[in-house]
């Protein structure tokens, strides 16, 4: 087993950590209390390769692997887990659904915008009344007598919905059969009958901005469907299956910046005379934290080299997409935790990033599929059954 990187892998790491602890760090509180969506650095990101890390040059991307991708996408993490969700929507959700499934027009036209820099883009598949029931939509797809389709409904949460320019959304095409019912289509939010509701307050992440979204008779030309007809919902589970890598990383990102915060509050802060890392209870924590986090950080590579083989060979990487997701957003949470609690009082300060790790982690337990998804997910895979 080989755990060295490559030197292009080593390259976008090293891009990425410069990038962040120069230009993001420095305002990532001011942002987080703002709740001000970080635009220009969005932009930046893209000229540097960060927001189509796996985009093929041809398409306006880095053309690089799934593990550059968790490389990078942990150092925005460390430094801000909003800008980070933002890079994850634009690289797993829309990127990779479109080249996965769209023609090749719909390839240079949307995925290009976004891997660049010059778009923004977003994915669409809850709803008020379906979460984790996400077959349970109710947003209609209905063809007009051009063979376009016209759109009516309304989708809940969707990250960067107040400003992207294109989303990959889910409709009902054919009522009454479930999940077969549903197709996938590319919207240009700029075309008629398009609506951003209000930013929703968020408890973390709050900087990435979220809202609901509605359709008045929104029509969409049939050449942007995405996929087959009844094909929609099945894009979507493949689409999250690379999310949920991204969403991992995200969560050892905040990890990472919680454990490296605390190992340093650990040997300077002092109490009885000691640094606070010379006490047991202490010392057992970052153990713990140290293992959790080393943990999650591996089962994230390695679902992103499972992607990397089903890239070329065909194949499923889903259950180890759920299992690297589950345990990294788990020790997310729990490592920000115990760093709260060893920091004590500052640690519920604001004037330490500490509590803003804290609020940031809870959402990587919840978004792009809640823990008990993810359990489900593991445990159907093992045993078969349903």
């Amino acid at each position: 087993m080989d755990f060295r990187f490559t030197d292009d892998q080593l390259s976008i790491q090293s891009i990425a950590r410069d990038f962040a602890q120069k230009r993001i760090a420095p305002v990532a509180a001011e942002l987080d209390a703002k709740g001000e969506f970080p635009l220009e650095n969005i932009r930046e990101m893209g000229q540097l390769g960060l927001m189509g890390i796996e985009v093929p040059e041809a398409y306006g991307g880095a053309g690089m692997d799934p593990i550059s991708y968790v490389l990078a996408m942990v150092e925005i993490a460390a430094a801000d887990a909003a800008t980070s969700t933002i890079m994850s929507v634009n690289n797993s959700l829309f990127c990779n659904g479109i080249l996965k499934n769209g023609t090749e027009e719909q390839k240079q036209k949307y995925v290009r915008a976004i891997a660049s820099g010059e778009a923004i883009g977003a994915y669409a598949l809850t709803e008020p009344q379906s979460g984790s029931d996400a077959s349970n939509m109710h947003t209609r797809a209905v063809k007009n007598a051009n063979g376009d389709w016209v759109i009516n409904g309304k989708k809940s949460w969707i990250t960067s919905g107040p400003v992207a320019r294109y989303i990959v959304l889910f409709a009902v095409t054919t009522p009454g059969i479930g999940a077969r019912g549903v197709s996938a289509f590319i919207i240009d939010t700029a075309r008629e009958g398009f609506l951003a509701g209000k930013t929703e307050p968020k408890l973390g992440i709050r900087a990435s901005a979220t809202c609901e979204i509605e359709f008045h008779d929104y029509v969409c030309p049939k050449e942007d469907m995405l996929g087959e007809e009844g094909k929609g919902f099945a894009i979507a589970m493949g689409v999250l299956d690379a999310g949920r890598i991204g969403i991992a990383s995200q969560a050892v990102g905040i990890a990472r910046a919680a454990y490296e915060a605390t190992l340093q509050w650990s040997r300077d802060r002092k109490a009885f005379g000691h640094p606070i890392g010379t006490f047991q209870m202490t010392q057992a924590k970052i153990a713990d934290m140290k293992c959790k986090l080393d943990a999650a950080l591996l089962l994230t590579l390695r679902a992103a080299w499972t992607k990397a083989q089903t890239d070329k060979n065909g194949g499923r990487f889903g259950t180890e997409a759920s299992m690297a997701k589950l345990v990294a957003s788990e020790a997310a949470m729990w490592i920000t935790h115990q760093a709260v609690q060893i920091h004590g009082g500052m640690g519920y300060s604001k004037e330490m990033p500490l509590e803003r790790y804290f609020r940031d982690a809870k959402i990587t337990e919840i978004y792009e599929g809640t823990s008990e998804i993810q359990r489900l997910v593991i445990a159907r895979a093992e045993t078969g059954l349903r």
